[in-house]
């Protein structure tokens, strides 16, 4: 009793200190303590507008480029609001920045503007915490995703001193003693996933604290129970999804919900609404379950997972238009058997069970599998089914299974009982926000009138709608000074992949006026790899491929040396932070619209065709504007950053309607198609 009066009385001294700030000044006290730090009008302009968006309970759409400080604009009126303010980001990266880096030199600059220091928290999934039942038990079985049921069972066979496993362990254990959150994030040097499995819990094998006997020193439940108490809590896309799919409750009850990387937002649910059969998930469920069932109950399973198999086998890769075919329709239907057969052996977890957390386990993998394998008998018509097939060499195969749309999901479970704003660097596609708003759930955009201009000039784009609105503070760099977009309207239109010999040639030129500072961004592999041969057959510069090393090496090795390029595939568009003169050209190989063989982007094409609209415009365009502005935005990361865009497909300048629409949604470079103004704008990038 008396701590909740004495919690009580905290937060009432909290929210009374609160309001003796406005966001204004909360971001000045910021900005004024970053060395060099100057104030930016559409920082200002935004932390303005977020904090009138939560005083008018209205949602909010932010574009803000590159360069604006939107993470400064959207924490300062974050700490205006009563109760913990949810940031949720679609990338490591951010997450990082902004616990390491970003709050805690806001709470150090604001604590004496609000009278006291404000608090931040993160919070991650269950998995990515040590879990101390599963740590107990470490070194009595096999990982769990062995290849051979057969596999020797105890520590001193497959878990010696020597062995790799048994020293990642044997670590992880010690640093347990010393650890005060648990989170894989602080262990270093790391572990590999083999062995983080056997020492985490997924949320859907966990008991729950009043079960397990280490429920009092949970680091997972700890985290939940900071993220309570604090200011700001900062999460990522996947749990949020998770949280509003599930109803878990993970995330902490919040009045205002920013998320960053919002463009990120709806691909992350889709994700999370995603399930899948494999033999592999099936063979485990069965090993799982089979010292908790009979041995008929057991053969059922691994029967399931061998008809799997073969009907994987039978099916080419790609989506399944007119339901299941024959054998997998029966291999789905002993699934659903076997599992549901199971589950009703194992039975209820009791009290007095021996050992709940393994029967957990098994019920858990049981479930998920039944539940995926009725979801692909109903076919319901709001659903996408295909078939998977890796051509990575590991011998993958999946049966999958997601939604059509979540944009009706997120209209239903995103938006109540909070402020939401969300906000990114590329949220106008083709100058609108009305694309990315459908995407999110948010109701139809309104129109708005244009100027007075004697009706000559058709409607505005649309800027709101019904409880909600949207602004755009543009960047702070000088784009048409800083950079340009060049694009090779004299090439022929892409047609095979691969790198065609005409594109290769251009690359090879404008590489070598620049002399290396180049990050290549590819369609396919393939490309990628064409690409690096044919620059180290043909110059003396080091060419860095995607693959050939971790990413982060590759990314410092590209930054430290000038005559230097950098190679790579979809995971270099974004999140690649190369500010200076060590990224001065940027090439893009094609546009990036979605494959053929994309089995979600293709269902939601034919989906519009079927109503008589354009799938091509509704869904691959967008598409390829986000990540076509997503890639061009590794250019420009500071003020005083300059280069070249090079787009060497000829459809961003003759394609019609589509064209201008991709150019509308990057960043307003000085454009050209002549050839030889990049090549010379490159060679004088060379010289200074």
């Amino acid at each position: 009793m008396v701590s909740s009066v004495v919690a009580g009385t905290v937060s009432d001294v909290t929210a009374a200190t609160r309001k003796k700030a406005t966001a204004s000044q909360l971001l000045a006290a910021a900005v004024g303590a970053v060395p060099g730090g100057t104030s930016r009008p559409g920082q200002e302009e935004m932390a303005a507008a977020i904090e009138r968006a939560v005083k008018d309970r209205e949602h909010l759409l932010v574009q803000a480029g590159t360069g604006t400080g939107k993470s400064l604009a959207y924490l300062t009126p974050a700490l205006l609001v009563d109760g913990p303010v949810v940031v949720s980001t679609a990338t490591l990266a951010l997450q990082n920045q902004l616990v390491e880096h970003d709050l805690p030199r806001l709470a150090d600059a604001v604590e004496p503007v609000l009278g006291r220091r404000p608090t931040f928290a993160v919070l991650k999934g269950r998995h990515h915490y040590l879990c101390m039942a599963k740590l107990e038990h470490a070194d009595e079985e096999a990982p769990t995703d062995t290849l051979f049921d057969d596999a020797p069972p105890r520590a001193t066979q497959w878990l010696g001193e020597a062995g790799k496993l048994g020293k990642q362990i044997l670590r992880v254990q010690a640093w347990s003693e010393k650890t005060k959150t648990g989170d894989r994030d602080e262990l270093d040097p790391g572990v590999d996933e083999t062995a983080w499995r056997q020492v985490s819990m997924p949320a859907r094998d966990c008991v729950g604290a009043a079960r397990c006997p280490y429920g009092a020193e949970c680091f997972a439940e700890a985290s939940r129970v900071r993220a309570r108490e604090a200011d700001i809590v900062v999460t990522n896309h996947s749990l949020l999804a998770v949280d509003m799919l599930a109803d878990r409750h993970i995330v902490p009850p919040h009045k205002l919900l920013i998320v960053d990387e919002a463009h990120e937002l709806a691909d992350r649910v889709s994700s999370a609404a995603q399930a899948e059969l494999t033999p592999e998930a099936v063979e485990r469920a069965s090993r799982r379950a089979k010292p908790l069932v009979s041995a008929a109950a057991g053969e059922a399973l691994a029967e399931a997972a061998d008809s799997l198999t073969v009907g994987l086998g039978d099916v080419p890769a790609g989506r399944l238009t007119t339901g299941l075919p024959p054998l997998l329709q029966q291999a789905v239907l002993l699934i659903d058997s076997a599992t549901r057969a199971a589950l009703d052996a194992i039975g209820d977890i009791k009290n007095d069970d021996p050992d709940p957390v393994r029967k957990q386990q098994a019920k858990a993998t049981l479930d998920d599998i039944s539940t995926t394998a009725q979801r692909l008998l109903e076919g319901n018509e709001f659903d996408v089914a295909w078939v998977e097939k890796s051509d990575l060499g590991n011998g993958r195969r999946a049966l999958v299974v997601a939604p059509l749309s979540v944009a009706g999901t997120l209209a239903t479970n995103l938006y109540d009982e909070r402020t939401v704003v969300a906000t990114s660097a590329t949220l106008t596609l083709g100058g609108r926000f009305d694309t990315v708003a459908r995407s999110l759930g948010l109701p139809a955009p309104t129109p708005v009138p244009a100027a007075r201009t004697g009706g000559l000039t058709p409607e505005a784009p649309p800027v709101s709608g019904d409880g909600w609105n949207s602004l755009d503070v543009g960047s702070p760099f000088d784009y048409p000074r800083q950079g340009i977009l060049y694009v090779a309207a004299h090439l022929p239109r892409p047609a095979a992949s691969g790198l065609p010999d005409a594109a290769g040639e251009e690359l090879l030129k404008l590489v070598e006026a620049l002399g290396g500072r180049t990050l290549g961004l590819f369609s396919s592999r393939r490309a990628a790899t064409q690409a690096a041969e044919l620059l180290r057959a043909r110059t003396d510069l080091t060419v860095l491929l995607q693959g050939e090393e971790s990413l982060p090496i590759l990314v410092r090795k590209f930054r430290e040396q000038k005559e230097s390029c950098l190679f790579g595939v979809m995971s270099l568009w974004q999140g690649v932070d190369v500010p200076g003169d060590a990224c001065q050209l940027v090439v893009i190989d094609r546009l990036p619209f979605p494959r053929p063989d994309e089995p979600l982007a293709a269902a939601r094409a034919a989906a519009v065709d079927a109503t008589g609209g354009s799938g091509f415009a509704a869904v691959s365009v967008p598409i390829a504007a986000i990540r076509l502005a997503q890639g061009v935005g590794r250019l420009i990361r500071s003020t005083g950053d300059k280069g070249v865009v090079a787009v060497l497909d000829s459809r961003l300048e003759t394609a019609r309607g589509y064209g201008a629409f991709l150019r509308k949604s990057l960043p307003p470079f000085w454009y050209t198609t002549r050839p030889e103004v990049a090549v010379g704008a490159l060679q004088r990038l060379a010289k200074s």
